[in-house]
């Protein structure tokens, strides 16, 4: 029984998560909350068990839509890098910080934020950016469905964006997905495919820095998490597979729900 369920979530949490690049933490670690006050089997899902959990389900998930989307070329490698070099210390940062602090009134506020960004995805960009000089430092240049896309990653502020991120991810087991993939579209026009993919790259690495953290804390329950590898590895391919079939504007719909779900549901956590 136990097995089965792990499964199922590990499944829903990893397609939603590569469909939309935010890894399936956000909701893999509330399903536990969830299921951990409903049934004595999840009693062992303690808040730093499902953290780390959630971090090395999402290796998995990482991985297995990272391939599909490496087939795919769907992928900015150069900005992927430029963004773990401030993700990868912060998830180290962020996981050692989950032992020492009370999140309920920084969810509160997080809520209030994913709500808010959700809200600017709502404002009419132009999609199609072809005034950038290709010969300038840092600037992509790509072709999706016969529109080409150019946008420019200024490298302080990525790295610095991806800081807070990374932190963010190892501090809740989140994946960062929900804020570097609106950030992506929002800040630097980048464009939605692409932003997920990237991201989904970013989220393997990421989620290898948290896991090894909460690893040497002792909060990692192997004969638990194993439960949820097949399903991350099925869901997380499944997912990769259908964003790449769904129309941009249709995967900024789908973030921008989620967003709002997010939000939502962090800001009941942190009134709980």
């Amino acid at each position: 029984m136990v097995f089965l369920v792990c499964l199922l979530i590990g499944i829903m949490t990893a397609f939603i998560g590569a469909v939309a690049g935010i890894g399936g933490g956000v909701i893999l670690v509330p399903s536990l909350f969830f299921m951990q006050s409903i049934s004595e089997d999840f009693s062992w899902a303690t808040p730093q068990a499902i953290v780390g959990i959630s971090l090395v389900t999402m290796i998995f998930t990482g991985l297995s839509s990272t391939l599909t989307y490496v087939k795919g070329k769907r992928i900015d490698y150069r900005t992927g890098v430029l963004f773990l070099i401030g993700s990868i210390p912060g998830g180290a940062v962020g996981a050692w910080l989950n032992q020492f602090i009370n999140a309920d009134v920084f969810l509160l506020y997080f809520g209030m934020i994913m709500i808010a960004i959700s809200l600017l995805m709502f404002i009419k960009r132009n999609r199609s950016i072809t005034t950038l000089d290709t010969k300038m430092s840092g600037v992509r240049s790509i072709t999706l469905h016969g529109i080409n896309y150019q946008y420019r990653i200024p490298v302080l502020g990525a790295i610095i964006l991806s800081l807070c991120v990374g932190i963010l991810s190892g501090l809740f087991g989140i994946g960062g997905g929900s804020i570097i993939v609106p950030a992506m579209i929002l800040l630097f026009s980048v464009p939605a495919h692409i932003a997920t993919a990237t991201s989904m790259f970013m989220i393997f690495f990421v989620s290898i820095t948290g896991s090894i953290t909460h690893l040497a804390l002792g909060n990692i329950l192997w004969e638990y998490a194993i439960f949820f590898i097949p399903g991350a590895w099925i869901g997380g391919r499944i997912g990769a597979w259908l964003n790449q079939r769904l129309p941009g504007k249709m995967l900024e719909w789908i973030l921008r729900i989620l967003l709002i779900i997010i939000g939502i549901r962090m800001i009941f956590q942190g009134l709980a």
